[in-house]
């Protein structure tokens, strides 16, 4: 079997999907894609696309290695992005080739299911009270929400105030047992972020995701010391060389790396490993689309450090189109009580509809993040 053709569709909402053709008409699906940099990722896909034409889409290990290590400059969220989405086609292919899901090559899956979060408000939480309510009523049983908005380096109590008020309300409305975690959203920076996570303490937190920036590892050190919760990050890591260090210095509980931005099902499996080696849980960061929650469910499937996974199901970004839109079979991710079970169909389990995926490319999207400012016109992290 040999690889004849790769295409790449960029569709609403925010997101750019694959598709992986070969000579015996097998076909596989990847989900390569940094929000706000769609374009950028497809010419790089395009660029890979030069090498892996005419080659044996089976040989999943090498080609991992070729595209990482053969252009000298490796590694950041567009290469890895770009690899990511092609390694899962390939996996996708193969499976089908084999007739097995993808978990079943890796080693047979070892759970059935895995739980689930929900987002709850948005970029700036306001009602989040009631979203938590209605997210539980529906089935949630973990929730994950923004923390607070931008912050200065030092900034007021107020503020604090306000972030610490949010969070108490959802906690009060879902009662005491239902999973929050808080994200800062890499907003905070280190003098803020020792207040607030000692103002959160009380709320009983299933975890604060990047309280600072992953680049702040001197901060993190410090807050790590100081926390009682769970400290999670990832998204913003793209490779096992970029989480090394992190592991190594014991400075978070919970890693999510992004099965669309760290180099794919191949990659990720690699660090879910070395995490388990540290005792640490792994949680897929996934606020994207249906190929890229796959990929992550066949690796939750497998790593027994995986404890819950994020999905976009109805997240505030998914504008025009929803996670299930682009599925010809959505039962494939059917939730309930607050898990979802691991695809067992061939591959990664999710049929694309390639039609309907092929006239929401004609419409496609330029996504792009808001751009904040503080109150004295400097630039905020959003």
């Amino acid at each position: 079997m040999k690889i004849t053709k790769l295409s790449t569709f960029i569709v609403p909402p925010r997101w750019l999907f694959l598709k992986i053709e070969t000579d015996e008409g097998i076909v596989g699906w990847g989900e390569p894609v940094v929000e706000g940099r769609a374009l950028t990722v497809e010419t790089a896909v395009h660029e890979l696309a030069d090498y892996l034409v005419g080659t044996d889409p089976m040989r999943i290990e090498d080609h991992w290695n070729v595209l990482y290590r053969g252009g000298f400059y490796r590694g950041g969220a567009i290469h890895m992005s770009a690899l990511a989405g092609i390694d899962q086609a390939l996996w996708d292919i193969k499976g089908k080739a084999l007739g097995q899901p993808v978990h079943q090559l890796l080693g047979g899956r070892c759970r059935d299911r895995i739980k689930i979060y929900s987002w709850i408000g948005g970029d700036r939480p306001s009602d989040v009270a009631a979203s938590a309510r209605a997210a539980v009523a529906g089935g949630a049983q973990a929730l994950k929400m923004n923390g607070c908005e931008e912050l200065q380096f030092v900034d007021s109590h107020a503020r604090i105030d306000r972030a610490v008020e949010s969070v108490a309300l959802v906690r009060e409305a879902v009662g005491p047992h239902v999973g929050i975690g808080v994200d800062f959203h890499g907003r905070v920076h280190r003098p803020m972020a020792k207040v607030l996570v000692r103002e959160l303490e009380p709320y009983r937190l299933m975890f604060i995701e990047e309280p600072v920036l992953s680049e702040n590892r001197e901060a993190l050190r410090e807050i790590a010391s100081h926390a009682s919760v769970p400290i999670a990050l990832g998204e913003r890591l793209y490779s096992r060389w970029d989480f090394k260090a992190v592991l190594q210095e014991g400075l978070v509980d919970i890693i999510q790396p992004d099965l669309s931005h760290a180099g794919g099902i191949t990659e990720c499996r690699k660090i879910a490993a070395m995490a388990e080696a540290f005792d640490v849980a792994l949680a897929p960061h996934c606020p994207l689309g249906p190929i890229a929650l796959a990929a992550c469910l066949q690796v939750d499937a497998v790593s027994y450090n995986a404890c819950i996974q994020e999905q976009s199901l109805g997240i505030h970004y998914n504008a025009g189109n929803d996670l299930l839109d682009y599925v010809s079979n959505p039962g494939v991710f059917h939730y309930e009580d607050g898990y979802v079970a691991i695809p067992d169909g061939p591959g990664l389990g999710v049929e694309i509809d390639e039609a309907y995926v092929i006239e929401r490319a004609k419409e496609g999207h330029r996504w792009r993040n808001p751009i904040w400012r503080h109150r004295d016109g400097s630039f905020a992290e959003w």
